[in-house]
């Protein structure tokens, strides 16, 4: 019968330091704090947002500002500007909605008419009205990353 090479003291101490080490990397895994979950938000925001959507959309900036704003101004190639803008403590729900082959819609909804919604340099007129709910146009999302993005908007209401 083979022998083992070690003895079973340093088997046993080096099996617990093992442990140890796991369960610290795995203990950061879960946890974000406000910094992060900001960070995380506005990335996720960016990658998924589908301008193409809108051929005539010449710029556009959406983002999760650290004062828990979420913000979208979209400038169109004739000049006219949109705006639209909550505060993710008034944020209530977050639904999804299955679309083309690459795009889908998520729709953001708060508790009461607490979406701004502007519009600058429109031949029609400018407008300057709230609303509740807000959909946007976004690339194919897994329902993990939609999650995540949820998580992240449920945690920021959290810390207002």
């Amino acid at each position: 019968m083979p022998a083992s090479i070690l003895k079973p003291v340093t088997k046993a101490r080096l099996s617990i330091a093992f442990a140890a080490i796991c369960l610290l990397f795995c203990s950061f895994k879960g946890f974000m704090d406000e910094q992060g979950w900001t960070n995380w938000g506005n990335r996720m925001l960016n990658e998924a947002y589908d301008p193409s959507v809108e051929p005539n959309v010449k710029k556009f900036e959406i983002n999760l500002t650290p004062d828990h704003f979420i913000r979208l101004r979209k400038t169109y190639q004739q000049g006219k500007q949109e705006y639209f803008s909550f505060k993710v403590s008034r944020f209530s729900a977050l639904d999804y909605k299955p679309g083309t082959a690459n795009t889908d819609t998520i729709k953001f909804k708060t508790l009461t008419d607490d979406i701004i919604y502007q519009t600058f340099e429109d031949p029609a007129g400018d407008l300057d009205s709230m609303a509740t709910e807000w959909a946007i146009p976004v690339k194919k999302l897994s329902p993990k990353r939609l999650d995540s993005l949820k998580e992240a908007l449920i945690f920021l209401k959290g810390t207002n």
